[in-house]
């Protein structure tokens, strides 16, 4: 693991440019909102909707479904129209989304109705967020999605642990406040989001076709791998605490330690593995990697079941650092084949296409995780694990098809070329106007 250097860690964490540090703020803003609301979703439908946990949830993976189905066609439309206005429109319908859980929300229906609209609002928002980010980023995108992804991390877990405030205090104000937190959050996000310069479509955004990711098949196969190595997110959040409560002695006040330091570990040292990982061959490497490294940590949690609770507190701790470490090397990975394997004028769409994959795997995982390997004990962790493993072999395969079938990297003086520099000009002189 890399060295630390507080410091380093500290300076590395805040961008130079100021364009990049106003979106970062943007987006801790939005992320803390998403926190407030995250772990408190299906305890608001029982608590306050008066729904029974299997109709939240159904409720939800509809909504999660449909939401699916925006990411494309939202990410087209940030090529078309640029991604600033899309992700300021798609915050919006958030907020009245949040809104609309507090004063519409009453019954299945109702809530059902919300969940959609939420759903499909929140799904368009991370893909013309990544789009932005993109133009924001320039040259260095996959190092500033490192930056990103670290602050982000903070921003969640703030926002994770003001709800365990309300959580902790179960009346029906304190969970509607939480919502009505969030639709304030995103409202502050879009005030701020209009700081952030307006990038105008690239070269070739108007013609491209609407079906170029989906014909694209090595992209098509990245989505496919990505979104099933997804799952692996899901792990400590969702599998790990079910494990912990109810087949070890582990005490229960661990599994908000474990998040605990998946967060630290992330903030710490995302930004440095980042670093390491920036061509397709290296993604391809960096998911072969943390493949392995999930084969290690998620047999390692199955062990927990049957010892004592010191002994099954120090094992699980132990896996849940090196899953986190494996993570940096995923999410690094993805960065570098999320960007390097879409064309600049279209990124916006094979964003998309690869969220659509991702909110896939995200779907299935309660189904896979909870029901599946936790029905099957320590075998299902290390059955887990061997499905990561497999998948991360698969990587650098996937990354040298991709290699091959690009086009060659356009000469200085070339149309997009050109315009990528004009962009990045334009947003400094822009900075430069309204400081």
């Amino acid at each position: 693991m890399p060295r630390l250097n507080p410091g380093h860690v500290l300076r590395s964490l805040v961008p130079r440019s100021r364009v990049q540090r106003v979106y970062l703020l943007v987006s801790m803003i939005n992320v803390y909102g998403t926190g407030l609301i995250v772990t408190a979703m299906t305890l608001y439908a029982i608590r306050v909707v008066h729904l029974t946990a299997e109709r939240s949830g159904l409720a939800l993976t509809i909504a999660g479904l449909v939401g699916l189905l925006a990411s494309m066609p939202v990410g087209r439309l940030a090529d078309r129209r640029g991604p600033r206005g899309v992700l300021g429109l798609s915050l919006l319908v958030v907020a009245a989304a949040a809104a609309g859980y507090v004063f519409f929300a009453r019954s299945f229906v109702s809530y059902l109705i919300v969940a959609v609209v939420d759903g499909s609002a929140l799904s368009s928002s991370l893909t013309a967020n990544v789009a932005l980010l993109r133009r924001v980023g320039g040259d260095d995108a996959t190092t500033f999605r490192s930056q990103a992804n670290a602050v982000l991390n903070l921003g969640m877990a703030f926002g994770i642990a003001t709800a365990g405030v309300a959580i902790q205090l179960n009346t029906v104000n304190a969970y509607r406040a939480l919502f009505l937190g969030n639709a304030l959050s995103c409202l502050i996000g879009v005030a701020v989001l209009t700081r952030v310069p307006r990038f105008e479509p690239l070269p070739g955004a108007h013609e491209e076709s609407p079906f170029t990711a989906l014909r694209d098949r090595p992209f098509l196969g990245y989505t496919v791998l990505s979104g099933a190595m997804y799952m692996q997110y899901f792990v400590l959040g969702l599998l790990l605490p079910v494990w912990v409560v109810f087949h070890t002695n582990a005490p229960r006040w661990s599994v908000a330690a474990f998040v605990i330091i998946n967060t630290v570990m992330v903030v710490l040292f995302q930004v440095r593995v980042g670093a390491t990982v920036q061509t397709l061959r290296q993604g391809g490497a960096a998911i072969r990697r943390a493949g392995m490294i999930f084969l290690v940590s998620c047999s390692v949690m199955g062990l927990a079941a049957g010892l004592p609770a010191w002994g099954a507190l120090l094992l699980l701790a132990g896996a849940v650092v090196l899953h986190s470490y494996g993570e940096l090397w995923h999410a690094s990975a993805t960065y570098a084949l999320d960007f390097g394997l879409a064309p600049p004028h279209a990124q916006g769409q094979y964003q998309g296409l690869v969220s659509m994959g991702n909110f896939a795997g995200q779907a299935l995982s309660p189904l896979i995780l909870v029901g599946l390997v936790l029905s099957a004990g320590r075998l299902g962790f290390v059955l887990l694990g061997a499905w990561f493993a497999l998948l991360g072999l698969a990587g650098p395969a996937v990354a040298r098809w991709g290699e091959r079938t690009r086009p060659a990297a356009p000469a200085p003086g070339a149309p997009v070329a050109d315009a990528v520099a004009a962009a990045a000009v334009a947003a400094a002189e822009q900075a430069t106007v309204t400081d």
